[in-house]
């Protein structure tokens, strides 16, 4: 292979080889493009260093030694002194460059060598290559090209592309297979190691770089899954070679500029090996990236396409493989599913994740979602076929994981580091099939074999296949699998789960690296033994743990609880309900589903279906009723077995029901089997009747009978399926009792029902069958049933066992006879004279019912006075005589009655009379009256005609709508007279007068009177003579001019000088004949003109009419008319009168389109100039000459693009172009001038389009704004379109957007705004939310689809330190709470975001809240106890902290919870973390019981009962507030007997004689189980005793209060029950006062303390209305809060009125303070009020105006970083504070306190003129040292003065003046450095005006009178609280309590009176009454008492005891 150019001798070869230790080396020049394309050779010494190299070099080259270049390898290294010998070797290809990194100008040609490793004769016979297993390895093939590229992108951080192209496109060149990813690369030296044959990357000898080089074993990951599959060195080159015949390997690594391509192909081998040269050696093609110069062969035309894709790579490697074999295209185009499949197998794990293709999971973004290897092919003529193996979802292990509805992961370790992980899938039975998932590689297999249980034994689930899949490092190892262990095999007895389960399992084994497999990944060599190995542990995972426990039982229990949760192998449909099966045991009773079908293995079993048993004694044969599955179900569902409810077939034989499992159903019978036993059993029962007609008249079948026909005979026998005649029921069982009947039954079926008419029962005779005699009485008409029916003897069943029992039903019907009389059917009236009618006739049969005519019959008519006669008659069932008609005379339109008589001859009744009423008939002529046939009439008069209308026998008729119309002819526009003669029939006919216009003379009319209704009546016609009428007819207009008059006629246009007058206006009226009429003064009255109002009558007597104005405008033409009016006729005469125009008087210029201009722009109309006369009427004056004299003139007048033109059309000029040049904007006036006229117009100048965005308003965008997170910025963001001038552009509605980054939030959010009219958008004063550090936002408008940008706004982002985040709570953590006590102090903290302490924020705000736990969690209850923070000590911290102290501990023990919230806002609240405290109890005081004993009463009887004190009775510890303690205290309880009296020494003693009795004291109680007293024992009858309980704790130091029991005692056992009763009584009773006590007691409590509250708020109001009288203010006494509100309303207006006032402000943007240890710039820190004070001493700061001030160096530090040391910063903590001034050291012209001179121009320190709205103390710092003893004066003079003697005394400090004049401390002054600008030259950076004075004052009033209203709704709220719980004392039901109350403690005292117990000799209080003691001498505090009384009335208040 010669290299391109010339080239130099192969490696090896010997020829120019680098004989006696000499090197050759190849080089190539590629420092320019015009470079020789060839290589050079140049030798180098054995002992040459690189300087001796680089010699040769330039001289080989011609290159001069000083000229600059570098030589590196072709992988871009440098050659240099340190790295020569290791790196030119001989052989090596080098590059001569400009630079390192300088892009190859033209392609090189790199020798490189690739024998074969040594491994190839080592490992050559471990497998043969591509065997096959029945499948097609050629996938297998192209996947060891993917695993090449899954390791290549292993490092990638982004997309891990891998793309297989198909070239099949014959236009593009022969087939190609093409393999690329864009992982690493490969640089020269790795490509030459890819072609060596066998070089795995754990090779390191020799000289070989790996491209695996510094290989490191990957750290464990889930499932392998490290892409560290390219391992031997052998897959990829067996893989192009299998595939195709050549090999082009295209590879570009990352770092380098450079492409490198090798080419390996059989070709080339083979004709390497014909001439005999070295096979395993060639060239590396190095070239820039895109460069396919070197491919000129047409077969791979598509590389061109492939290589110019390289610019857009950073790093790639593409495997090109030509020369594809025809079985392989074939294979890859027909199969491309069924490979890209198994490819999407082989990878599924890479391509999915390690949980692989779950689809019910979301897809999680992840390590394994980033590869993505895409297969497409390219065919000529077709479409491109693309797919993704992630898209694909039929892969075998997306339907393992898709279809298992479980799984069970395991891990197994190998002796060594082999680890291999195991997954288990579970796919259950579903409905009605497997879900094992199918394979093609193993078709699926049935067994037909059944099993006892209700679903079939299926192998076939997976069939013959194994369980496991074997996965290495992540990869499938597509010929190895493991069929199983022995824990997941089907054991050989029966197990947990069913032996078919074991088939319904796959599984995947996943190894890692240390199992071996075959160099081409086809089969593991070691996997199956090394894991059936006894060492082999096999461990459980679970939840991701692993856990050691027994495999074989695990895998066991999973796979039983898989089947009974997933498999569901028996639909039940037909849902019908839940019942109790009370026939089986009570807890298997319910709930069960019952179900009328089941689907069971493909088939369907429904209620009613004929089924057999199996594996049942007797076998059943029956048909199914219902389906039983036990549990609470609904509708159709699925479940593995159930109960089937059989009834015994046949029911006749066995009449029960049998419930068995539906297991037991027997599948393989067939039902036809079933039905023919059932049918065989019911052969011997009753099956059908036969029946014979012995004498005749037998009826048929559906038969139809006339009326009274007979019905001959029966003879009927009963016969079974077999024929044979039976009497009664077979089977012995039955006996002779169940002989069988034949019933008889006729049934009539009507409408209203089925009616029985006959009914008999026949029995067998023995001898002679079943008879029925003959039956004749059956005459009505309708459908009869005749049945005979078997029924039982004595109980008439006609069924037996639910089976009907033999019938047979004849249908007949019965229908009438011939007729023999009729009846007349319903007419339809009214009858006319003349008009045919229709007569129904109706016949009925001999028994009445209704018949047909059937016969020919001819009837007849009779009626007197009438001609009658008829058409015919029909017949059938309608008949009807049809077509009579009437003829003859009736009395009037309302008719006359009549009698027809009508006769049928041959019926036994044929006559019947009909009476009927006969009308007038139908129009049949006009009478019209008179009878003349002339008639005269004058023009404009009617005329009436009397009309008659008659039928044909002459009677007047009349009818609806009878209207009759005459009709005139003979001239136009005719009346037409109309009548109604509908009701009558006669009337008058007339109309309106006739009226013909222009008659002359006399002419004839024509009159045609008809009824249009009615075209059969005849018309009349009349004519008529009419006369001219002697009324007015025509008016006439005349001018007259001299002596002759024009006539005007009508609507004629006249035209007159506009503005003149037309005079001699005249008319005259004619009548009809053109007779001229004299006018009269009747007449002139009806003449009326419409252009005066006014006419003179004695002018029209004489026919004059008045003058007209002629309008001055020609366009204004006037209408003139002239109108007579009369009761006969209305005239008219009118005319228009047209102005023309008068002579030239002016010059008009008119604008046509807008009025305005924009700058820049032409004027978008035109001016039109005119010449007008005196009323401005256009006269046609131009010429196109008149363009010359045309003058236009006007101020900025751009005349370059004027045109003037002549518009001849309308005689005027027009004028275009108008423009004017850049200026300001306004009105513009243009003058034109012709001959003498002149005339101005005015256009208004606007700005140009819109070209610049501008904000209003804004500071200087340059500069980074500071903004606080969350809060708003400085100003509103205003913008305003500008032309390009910078005039603002009133453009309204164009869009303005705001452009930020997403992670800035600015809210109001980011809407859409347009601008207004002005061309201005507000958008609004934006809160910023955004990270910490530097953003921009830009404002953006679109105009004309064109983008306007504005400018951009850098916004500096900084914590806000005033936005609270947390709550900061420091207590005591180890302190115990006791109950009662108080608790630790509490300090809490307000923590902003930059973690510092807010201050400054009200105590009110902050609050501490307390409950006990309960089961809701850790919510805050609603009763939850609030406590306000304590006020602040002298002592406290600084400002910012709060303190709760001295807070009650809660009474009762337990767990409690306290929350600290503060209140930011009204809605949010801002809470701590919650505080669970543990409430312990207090210290232990009394010995109580745990139950309250009620009082004994006893006896000395020997009963043990009557001498029983106590029992079980538990004595505990507790507090003071009852809380049990001592739970670890130990000691006894010593029980002792006392008297009333201390003297009383015969007190009863306890069992044993004894006085005292001892108790032991365990874990905090005594337990007594009995204690009783000795058997007659001492004690006097009828008394009292006392057993005291005395603790006897040696633990404490102090005395624990006793517990006292009274009981009575008696010696007499009656008396002992009489006193236990009383004991009782008198126990309730006091319990019941002890309550009703406490309910008064609490709410007297409550009383006292609402008091309290109630004086205290009028305690407060009182203060607040005084200090409101000091402000002048003064509350009335009636309508507080309404007079309060409008006061209050009325001072906030006030305030904000002033607010509002424009008062000095500081412009300098503040610096916006991101945390507490920022003060702000100085310009904000302070206020002055007198401005010109506030002008100087801004001045004379001006330098330290900007500066911004902080507490700290650390934060100053900070703001200098942030602000790259632009913004100037001041420290507190830097100041040397001895310095500072004294703010209270009086001024130098004091001396001891004394004056030492007296000054003028009022001299003051100028630091007393600030105010300090917040800091004041460290701002006192700030501006002492500022300003020092600076002092401010009126003027100059009083300054000179003031130094000239203070100087005198002391030092001199700064003096200002309040003109702006300085006098240094120096005691300089002048010039311009010591005189201040004037205010507005400060440029905004001065000390702001304090808020005014009164709006302070006003502040201070509306505080006072916001507090006076709280107090006073306080005050109200407490009052009205207080008077309802008074109230509430006086209610009935209180009421009612306090008398309940007396009751009892009378029947108390009755219950001890009765006790007869001497109470004199009582013992102390103490004894008897130890409750009130503990009330007395447990006080509580008075906080305390009344939070507890508040408690307790929430429980106790208005509840009945």
């Amino acid at each position: 292979m010669a290299a391109a150019g010339g080239g130099g001798p192969s490696v090896g070869t010997g020829e120019g080889g680098g004989g006696d230790g000499c090197r050759n080396v190849y080089l190539f020049d590629r420092r320019e493009k015009e470079s020789e394309l060839g290589d050079r050779v140049v030798q180098v010494g054995e002992h040459s260093d690189y300087s001796e190299f680089r010699a040769s070099v330039c001289q080989t080259l011609g290159i001069s030694p000083e000229e600059k270049f570098v030589i590196t390898t072709t992988s871009r290294k440098e050659i240099t002194c340190d790295n020569f010998d290791e790196t030119v070797k001989d052989g090596v290809t080098l590059y001569l460059l400009q630079s390192v990194n300088q892009l190859l100008l033209t392609a090189t040609k790199e020798r490189i060598e690739f024998l074969p490793h040594y491994d190839t004769l080592v490992k050559s016979g471990m497998y043969e290559y591509y065997a096959s297993e029945g499948q097609n390895p050629l996938p297998f093939a192209l996947a060891e090209l993917i695993d090449n590229s899954l390791s290549a992108t292993s490092c990638n951080s982004g997309i891990r592309r891998i793309q297989i192209k198909l070239h099949f496109d014959e236009t593009q060149g022969k087939p190609a297979v093409a393999v690329i990813d864009n992982g690493r690369g490969m640089t020269s030296k790795q490509l030459n190691n890819w072609a060596v044959y066998r070089l795995s990357k754990f090779t390191r000898q020799g000289d070989f770089e790996s491209d695996h080089s510094g290989y490191v074993r990957p750290v464990p990951v889930p499932r392998s899954l490290n892409s560290d599959i390219s391992y031997f060195g052998v897959g990829g080159k067996q893989a192009v070679f299998f595939v195709g015949q050549s090999a082009r390997m295209i590879s570009k690594p990352a770092d380098s500029q450079d492409v490198h391509e090798l080419v390996l192909s059989k070709e080339d081998f083979e004709k390497k090996e014909k001439n005999k040269e070295s096979i395993y050696s060639g060239y590396i093609r190095n070239r820039k990236p895109s460069d396919s110069v070197h491919i000129t062969s047409d077969d791979e035309r598509f590389l061109h396409y492939l290589i110019s894709e390289e610019k857009e790579k950073d790093s790639f490697t593409a495997v090109v493989i030509t020369g594809v074999q025809s079985e392989h295209i074939q294979y890859l185009k027909n199969y491309f599913h069924l490979w890209t499949r198994q490819l999407a197998h082989i990878y599924h794990y890479y391509i999915h994740g390690p949980k692989g293709n779950e689809k019910r999971t979301s897809k999680e973004v992840g390590p394994f979602s980033n590869i993505d290897i895409e297969i497409s092919m390219f065919e000529k003529g077709k479409a491109s076929k693309i797919v993704n193996l992630r898209d694909i979802q039929d892969d075998m292990q997306t339907l393992y994981i898709n279809t298992a509805t479980d799984s069970f992961e395991f891990k197994a370790h190998v002796e060594g580091d082999g680890v291999v992980e195991g997954i288990i899938r579970y796919h259950p039975f579903l409905y009605d099939r497997e879900t094992y998932p199918d394979d093609p590689c193993f078709p699926k297999l049935k067994d037909e074999d059944d099993d006892d249980d209700c679903f079939i034994l299926e192998k076939a689930a997976r069939g013959k296949r194994p369980i496991f899949e074997c996965f290495w490092n992540g990869r499938l190892i597509p010929y190895t699998s493991v069929e199983g262990f022995d824990w997941c095999t089907p054991p050989k007895k029966k197990g947990l789960a069913p032996i078919e389960c074991y088939n319904r399992i796959s599984g995947a084994l996943f190894t890692n690296d240390r199992f071996q497999v075959s160099t081409n990944k086809l089969t593991f060599m070691d996997l199956e033994l090394k894991l059936k190995d006894k060492n082999t542990l096999f461990t459980r995972i679970l939840n991701g743990q692993e856990q050691r426990m027994k495999i074989d039982r695990e895998f066991a229990l999973w796979l039983k609880d898989c089947h009974e949760k997933y498999d569901k192998q028996i639909k039940f449909t037909l849902f019908k309900g839940i019942i109790t099966r009370s026939d089986l045991p009570s807890k298997k009773q319910g709930p069960w589903a019952t179900y009328s079908a089941i689907e069971w293995d493909g088939k369907i079993y429904k209620a009613g279906q004929l089924v057999k048993t199996v594996k049942t004694l007797p076998l059943f044969y029956g048909s199914i009723e219902k389906f039983f599955l036990y549990g609470d179900h609904d509708g159709e569902v699925y479940a593995t077995g159930g109960e089937v409810q059989i009834a015994m077939e046949p029911r006749a034989l066995y009449d029960e029901t049998r419930t068995v499992p539906i297991a037991k159903l027997d599948r393989t019978v067939a039902e036809k089997t079933v039905k023919k036993y059932v049918e065989d059993e019911m052969a011997r029962l009753p099956d059908r009747l036969s029946v014979t007609w012995p004498e005749g008249d037998e009826l048929l079948p559906n038969e139809i009978r006339p009326a009274g026909t007979p019905i001959g005979a029966l003879r009927i026998e009963i016969l079974n399926k077999k024929g044979e005649a039976m009497q009664k029921l077979p089977g012995t069982s039955h006996g002779g009792s169940k002989k069988l009947l034949v019933e008889l039954k006729v049934i009539l079926h009507s409408s209203s029902g089925n009616k029985e008419i006959i009914s008999h029962i026949s029995q067998h005779g023995g001898k002679w069958p079943y008879w029925f005699k003959k039956m004749e009485n059956i005459q009505k008409l309708g459908s009869y049933t005749l049945k005979l029916q078997v029924v039982l003897n004595e109980s008439n069943a006609d069924t037996y066992a639910g089976r009907p029992l033999p019938s047979k039903a004849i249908k007949f019907s019965v229908k009438e006879g011939k007729p023999e009389k009729f009846s007349f059917g319903l007419l339809d009236p009214p009858f006319r004279i003349g008009v045919p009618f229709n007569i129904p006739l109706e016949f009925q049969d001999e028994f009445g019912h209704a018949t047909q005519l059937i016969n020919d019959i001819q009837p007849v008519l009779e009626a007197s006075g009438l001609s009658l006669k008829y058409e015919e008659i029909t017949k059938g069932p309608n008949c009807v005589i049809r077509g009579v008609t009437a003829k003859g005379l009736v009395n009037s339109c309302q008719g006359k009655n009549f009698n027809l008589k009508v006769i049928l001859p041959g019926l036994k009744e044929d006559s019947q009379i009909l009476k009927i009423r006969l009308l007038p008939g139908p129009p049949h002529r006009l009478k019209v009256k008179p009878d003349s046939e002339i008639l005269v009439i004058e023009n404009g008069t009617a005329f009436p005609f009397q009309v008659e209308v008659l039928d044909e026998s002459d009677n007047i008729t009349a009818q609806p709508k009878l209207v009759v119309h005459c009709k005139f002819s003979g001239a136009p526009n005719l009346p037409l007279y109309t009548v109604d003669c509908s009701s009558s029939g006669t009337s008058i006919l007339s109309g309106s007068a006739i009226q013909v216009q222009n008659i002359k003379k006399d002419q004839t009319l024509k009159a045609k009177i008809e009824i249009p209704s009615c075209k059969d009546v005849a018309p009349v016609e009349k004519t008529i003579k009419l006369l001219p009428s002697s009324h007015v007819a025509r008016l006439q207009i005349f001018s007259v001019e001299g002596q002759k008059a024009i006539q005007i006629k009508h609507q004629d246009e006249v035209n007159w000088i506009a503005g003149d007058v037309m005079r001699n206006l005249i008319f005259q009226m004619y009548d009809e004949g053109e007779r001229e009429i004299h006018v009269t003064s009747a007449l002139a009255e009806k003449i009326k003109v419409n252009w005066t109002p006014e006419i003179n009558k004695e002018h029209l007597l004489q026919g004059l009419l008045p003058d007209v104005q002629v309008p001055t405008s020609v366009k204004d033409m006037r209408y003139c008319q002239v109108s007579f009016q009369d009761d006969h006729v209305s005239l008219e005469s009118a005319f228009t009168v047209r102005p023309l125009p008068d002579e030239p008087k002016h010059l008009k210029c008119e604008l046509r389109g807008g009025k305005t201009v924009q700058m820049g722009q032409e004027l978008q109309g035109e001016i039109v100039v005119i010449v007008t006369d005196q009323y401005g009427n256009q006269i046609q004056a131009f010429s196109p000459s008149s363009l010359s004299s045309l003058g236009i003139a006007g101020n900025g007048l751009d005349n370059s693009q004027l045109k003037t033109t002549f518009q001849e059309n309308s005689q005027s000029i027009s004028v275009r172009g108008i423009k004017f040049v850049p200026g300001p904007p306004g009105n513009k006036d243009l003058c034109f001038t012709w001959r003498e006229f002149s005339d101005f117009i005015r256009v208004q100048l606007i700005s140009g389009p819109p070209a610049k965005l501008l904000f209003v308003d804004w500071p200087e965008v340059k500069e980074c704004i500071p903004v606080i997170n969350g809060r708003e910025l400085q100003n509103p963001l205003i913008v305003q379109l500008c032309d390009q001038w910078d005039n603002p552009a009133p453009v309204p509605q164009v869009k303005i957007n705001v452009i930020k980054p997403n992670h800035l939030k600015l809210t109001p959010s980011n809407q859409q705004h347009k601008t207004d009219e002005r061309g201005r958008a507000n958008l609004g004063v934006f809160s910023v939310y955004a990270p910490r550090g530097e953003h921009t936002i830009q404002v953006k408008a679109i105009y004309n689809k064109n983008t306007i940008e504005g400018p951009i706004i850098k916004l500096m982002i900084l914590p806000d330190p005033e936005k609270p985040i947390r709550l900061n709570v420091k207590y005591d953590k180890d302190a115990s709470f006791l109950a009662g006590g108080t608790f630790t102090d509490f300090m809490i903290t307000v923590i902003s975001e930059d973690d510092s302490i807010i201050k400054n924020i009200n105590p009110a705000r902050i609050s501490m809240k307390m409950w006990k736990l309960s089961n809701n969690g850790n919510r805050p209850s609603a009763n939850a106890e609030t406590f306000s923070c304590n006020k602040i000590k002298d002592n406290d911290k600084e400002d910012g902290c709060f303190y709760f102290r001295d807070k009650a501990i809660p009474n009762k023990v337990g767990i409690y919870c306290i929350q600290f919230c503060f209140m930011m806002d009204k809605a949010n609240i801002l809470n701590s973390e919650q505080i669970i405290v543990d409430i312990q109890p207090n210290q232990p005081v009394k010995l109580v019981p745990k139950i309250q004993p009620a009082t004994p009463a006893v006896s000395n009887d020997h009963s043990v009962a009557n001498r029983t004190l106590v029992r079980d009775l538990h004595l505990i510890i507790t507090d003071d507030f009852n809380n049990q303690t001592g739970i670890d205290l130990v000691g006894t309880v010593i029980a002792t007997i006392k008297g009333s009296n201390e003297e009383d020494i015969d007190t009863p003693l306890f069992t044993g004689k004894v006085r005292t009795l001892e108790f032991p004291f365990v874990k905090g109680s005594a337990e007594i189980t009995s204690l009783v007293l000795a058997e007659n024992s001492p004690g006097k009858d009828s008394t009292e005793y006392f057993i005291i309980f005395e603790p006897q704790l040696p633990a404490l130091s102090r005395t624990l209060e006793s517990y006292i029991l009274p009981f009575m005692f008696s010696d007499d056992v009656k008396k002992q029950q009489q006193l236990l009763a009383f004991a009782k009584q008198k126990d309730k009773l006091s319990r019941s006062i002890e309550m009703y006590r406490g309910v008064f007691e609490t709410s007297r409590q409550l009383i006292d303390e609402m008091k309290c509250q109630v004086e205290g708020a009028k305690l407060k109001e009182a203060q607040l209305r005084n200090e409101l009288k000091t402000h002048n203010i003064d509350i009335p006494t009636t309508q507080q809060i309404s007079y309060i509100e409008a006061l209050l309303k009325r001072k906030i207006l006030d305030q904000e009125e002033l607010k509002k006032k424009p008062r000095r402000s500081c412009t300098l943007p503040n610096y916006t303070k991101s945390s507490g240890n920022v003060l702000g710039k100085i310009a904000h820190l302070a206020q002055i009020e007198d401005d010109r004070a506030a002008m100087v001493i801004s001045w004379h700061l001006a330098s330290d105006m900007d500066c911004v001030v902080t507490l700290t160096t650390d934060a100053a530090r900070r703001i200098y970083d942030e602000t790259q040391g632009r913004q100037q910063v001041l420290p507190l903590d830097s100041i040397y504070r001895k310095t500072l001034p004294d703010w209270k050291r009086p001024l130098p012209h004091y001396r001891n306190g004394k004056l030492y001179f007296k000054p003028t121009g009022d001299p003051v320190f100028a630091r007393d003129l600030l105010t300090f709205p917040d800091n004041i103390e460290h701002c006192e710092t700030v501006f002492g040292m500022l300003l020092g003893d600076t002092i401010i004066l009126d003027n100059l003079d009083a300054a000179n003065h003031y130094r000239k003697e203070v100087v005198k005394i002391t030092h001199c400090p700064t003096l200002l003046t309040r003109d702006g004049d300085r006098i240094r401390s120096n005691g300089k002054f002048g010039g311009l450095q010591n005189k201040a600008p004037p205010m507005d030259k400060l440029r905004g950076m001065v000390f702001g005006a304090p808020v005014p004075k009164q709006c302070l004052v006003l502040g201070e009033q509306i505080d006072l009178l916001q507090q006076y209203r709280n107090a006073l709704d306080k005050l109200n709220s407490l009052t009205k609280d207080l008077n309802r719980h008074l109230e509430y004392l006086q209610s009935p039901e209180m009421k009612k309590k306090k008398h309940e109350l007396d009751e009892q403690e009378k029947s108390l005292k009755l219950v001890e009176q009765q006790l007869a117990i001497t109470l004199t000799p009582k013992c102390n209080d103490s004894l008897r009454h130890p409750t009130k003691v503990e009330m007395t001498d447990c006080p509580i505090p008075p906080k305390r008492m009344r939070r507890e009384v508040i408690r307790q009335n929430r429980t106790i208040s208005k509840t009945n005891v």
